[in-house]
């Protein structure tokens, strides 16, 4: 791999593209680090030593945001609006004509839900900055830090307008500058940022495993957190790249002197077909209870209720709850994204079946009979993947902030394989030896 590396850097065109990622990296981190106006910075860093990474309900928005969501830095809300508009946009392509219709028109239907996709995008931020800073002036954002009230310096309406308008710009920075990798580095741009995000926490979060191990001065919970996490990265490779090839055959036809067809292929349905998209659904549904029992301050029965079994992440009935919610979103994602009547109707057209099943309503029947065989493993498995933190709270006395948290190994390692693709796809092209053999 270091090899393949080395020769990617001496292919001038290449080499231009991985330094203008790296570049675009670099930017991306600074923006992390600046605090916006109006916030008192030594407090907020007073109350993160104190925090020593319990970060409760922001855990997640947190991690995609590389820890500067807590920071309450102009990046601080991360790539997540554009995760949750894209989510949103590609949901909503099933239930409105409209949007399907455009999704069907190809390259410019594309180019039209992309910008739609921006600008609720931007709405999205101004909402969710809204609340970031209305929480912040609560004292909400660090509830056991004494001067977890005192992080806005000013109330003033100007002041909070400010600090919203500036959270917005930075996710419109983040969008264009994810957009730009696309266009001009290597991989997916949001992927990217997303896949940097993550793996900025790593460092400090096995750093603070180590010191709150107790057995040979931490290093023996810290070798077994790495041992883990290579077990994990093997087990989602494994996974992520394992699939169902349904044979399709495509009958010869004869258009003039020419023939065409004749050709066999196959249909790869993956086994984890949905992504990591299940677990963020889940993870974002449980996320809202809580949410409203804290804004509340409801001393009511059902908030008392609430407290106690959905905001712990330890407790049987918040596991047993999400691993069932990550399960039902993967077949609903799954039922969404994958239309077997679609896919049967086009093979129908031009020609093609499988062998042994005939064309048309049969073909499709025989498509989601597959798809829901495969998708029962992969559901389970993302369930499976997803409580791995829990495990580590409990066993391992491990904070909340685990580094190797299912969410965070299935987009490290998703963004990490397509981008190896990508890079050897090209170093193919100019016939050089890749990263696979």
């Amino acid at each position: 791999m270091l090899t393949a590396f080395a020769r990617a850097f001496k292919t001038p065109d290449l080499r231009k593209k991985l330094l203008f990622t790296l570049g675009i990296i670099v930017l991306f981190r600074l923006g992390q680090h600046i605090p916006i106006p109006g916030i008192d910075y030594k407090n907020v860093q007073t109350c993160m030593d104190l925090a020593k990474g319990q970060q409760g309900l922001f855990g997640l928005v947190n991690m995609f945001s590389g820890g500067a969501l807590l920071q309450i830095t102009i990046f601080a809300l991360g790539i997540m609006p554009y995760i949750t508009a894209s989510i949103i946009l590609q949901l909503l392509t099933v239930v409105i004509p409209r949007l399907e219709a455009l999704k069907k028109e190809g390259q410019t239907g594309q180019a039209k839900i992309t910008q739609y996709t921006r600008y609720l995008t931007i709405a999205l931020a101004i909402l969710q900055g809204t609340g970031l800073v209305a929480t912040a002036r609560s004292g909400s954002l660090f509830q056991s830090c004494p001067v977890g009230g005192q992080i806005v310096r000013d109330d003033s309406i100007f002041t909070t307008a400010v600090m919203v308008i500036t959270m917005t710009a930075g996710t419109a920075l983040i969008m264009w500058l994810g957009e730009l990798v696309t266009d001009r580095g290597i991989g997916n741009g949001m992927s990217i940022l997303m896949f940097v995000s993550i793996a900025a926490g790593f460092p400090s979060a096995m750093w603070s495993i180590k010191q709150q191990g107790k057995i040979m001065g931490g290093w023996l919970e810290f070798s077994l957190v790495i041992l883990c996490g290579l077990a994990m990265v093997a087990l989602v490779v494994f996974v992520e790249q394992a699939q169902r090839r349904i044979p399709v055959q495509y009958a010869k036809r004869m258009i003039g002197r020419r023939s065409y067809g004749g050709t066999s292929t196959y249909i790869p349905m993956k086994v984890n077909q949905a992504g990591v998209i299940p677990v963020i659904f889940a993870s974002s549904l449980l996320y809202i209870p809580a949410l409203i029992v804290q804004f509340s301050n409801s001393k009511a029965g059902w908030a008392t209720w609430i407290s106690q079994n959905f905001v712990k992440g330890d407790h049987p009935i918040y596991i047993a709850t999400y691993f069932l919610l990550i399960v039902f979103f993967a077949f609903f994602y799954v039922a969404i994204s994958f239309n077997p009547e679609e896919v049967a109707d086009n093979m129908k057209k031009y020609g093609g079946f499988i062998p042994g099943i005939r064309a048309g309503r049969p073909t499709a029947e025989y498509l989601s009979y597959v798809l829901n065989r495969i998708t029962w493993p992969g559901a389970l498995y993302l369930g499976l993947i997803a409580l791995v933190p829990t495990v580590a709270l409990v066993t391992l006395n491990a904070n909340q902030n685990f580094p190797f948290g299912g969410t965070s190994i299935l987009i490290i390692v998703g963004v990490g394989l397509e981008t190896v693709k990508q890079i050897e796809s090209q170093l193919q092209q100019r016939h050089y030896e890749g990263f696979l053999r």
